[in-house]
Parts: structure tokens; C-alpha cells; sequence
């Protein structure tokens, strides 16, 4: 696997595992009627934009198996609410189930922490859908819960969990830390 910052021409692969990650992620927390009606082309737009205008502000790191293929991403940039003690924010990290256990979140993180710092980012904030399992990656690397926010997705109600760092070099050194013991172990 191989960790790379996100190229204009990777847009469709991020596209398609946006939409892959969302069906895998939320099947049962948001409707299935909602989930198979997403579609790549929608959120084709959506990154061609982002990867062509904002790539140094907001960084977007994608991970690619043997084949080429990306299987997992994470974007980065300015935290966008204000209403935190929080400078920078992962505004959102996706990797395809079957990619998942492979410490890829771990990299893709030590990636875009490095862009913050070298950013002069401070901290990060992360918004997690409580009800994803996924919440205990970050609570895993001491994110603390500082704020939640009630939102409806496709007519639900769902609740969104705000998790900060307070300390971006502390996380820095978390998640190499996390990633030099579990290699040991392999």
C-alpha cells in the first residue's frame, strides 16, 4: 500500500470510494433507500473542485493498493465551525472495508497531520456520526469529545460527535508511535 497526496486525475477514485465507504459505513444508522441512491458521478464534482482549487490549503491524501487503485482517503484544512478550540480539522477519512484493519487510517493520518504542522496548524477537530463504530479509532488516539450537534441525514435525525487534539505534535508522535509497534508485531 502506498500513501500519496491526491492528484487532480484522482478524483473518480475517490469518488467511488466516498460513495462505496458511505453504503458500507452507514448501512443500518442511515436509510438504504438513501445510501443506493448515492451515486459517484454526484460526488465526481465535489473533488474535482477540491483537488484543482484548494490542494495546498486543503490536502487530500489517498492510499493505493498494488493494482493502482485507491481503497481509501483523507481530506484536511481550516476547522470550519469556529465554535472550537481547534485550528485544523479532518473533515473526513473513508477507507473500503476490505482495506480496513491494515493500519491505512494510521497513515493516512501521520499524512495529513505532517501538511498541518508544516501549516502551522495547532489542533484538529474530527466530526463522527455516533453511531459509527469508527468513533473508537479516534477515541483509540485520546481525540476528546468536546461537542455533539443533532443533524438529519435523508430525513433521519442523527447525532454527530465533535472530537478535538488539542495537541497536533502529541498526535504526531501517537500515531508514529501506534504505527513503529505495530509493524513489530507483524
Amino acid at each position: 500500500m502506498q500513501i500519496r497526496r491526491a492528484e487532480a486525475g484522482d478524483a473518480l477514485g475517490i469518488a467511488r470510494v466516498h460513495i462505496e465507504s458511505w453504503k458500507e459505513t452507514y448501512a443500518g444508522i442511515i436509510s438504504q433507500e438513501y445510501l443506493d441512491s448515492l451515486k459517484i458521478e454526484d460526488r465526481m464534482g465535489l473533488w474535482e473542485k477540491s483537488l484543482s482549487q484548494t490542494p495546498q490549503l486543503s490536502p487530500v491524501f489517498v492510499a493505493v493498493n498494488a493494482e493502482n487503485n485507491i481503497v481509501g482517503f483523507a481530506s484536511y484544512g481550516k476547522e470550519r465551525t469556529g465554535k472550537f478550540n481547534a485550528d485544523g480539522e479532518l473533515y473526513a477519512i473513508y477507507i473500503l472495508k476490505k482495506y480496513q484493519r491494515e493500519k491505512l487510517g494510521l497513515k493516512l493520518l501521520q499524512a495529513g497531520v505532517y501538511e498541518l504542522l508544516e501549516q502551522n496548524y495547532t489542533s484538529m477537530l474530527v466530526w463522527v456520526l455516533e453511531e459509527n463504530i469508527s468513533r473508537k479509532f479516534y477515541e483509540s488516539l485520546l481525540a476528546v469529545k468536546t461537542g455533539e450537534e443533532t443533524d438529519k441525514i435523508a430525513g433521519k435525525e442523527v447525532v454527530e460527535l465533535a472530537y478535538v487534539w488539542d495537541d497536533l505534535k502529541a498526535l504526531q508522535q501517537n500515531v508514529i508511535h501506534r504505527i513503529k509497534s505495530e509493524k513489530k508485531m507483524i
